[in-house]
């Protein structure tokens, strides 16, 4: 997956939130969860493959970490 395909991915999910979260339903909570821990992955894997690209190394390389791993990053 290239940059544009992930950027692209990360707009989608961003707009999905907006949606949910202007409902005012509270049963859409859970799927806000999911797409928050999603779009971490996706900024993380943006993040690597940037940096990558920055010190010469292939892109391509680059891996989704899984959720848990990225969620518990510190910041």
């Amino acid at each position: 997956m290239g940059d544009e395909q992930i950027l692209e991915r990360i707009k989608r999910m961003i707009a999905e939130e907006h949606e949910l979260r202007d409902s005012g339903e509270p049963g859409h909570a859970a799927r806000v969860k999911a797409l928050e821990q999603e779009l971490d992955v996706c900024w993380d894997l943006l993040r690597q493959r940037r940096a990558a690209r920055e010190f010469g190394a292939n892109p391509g390389q680059a891996h989704a970490r899984p959720t848990g791993e990225v969620e518990g990053y510190q910041q």
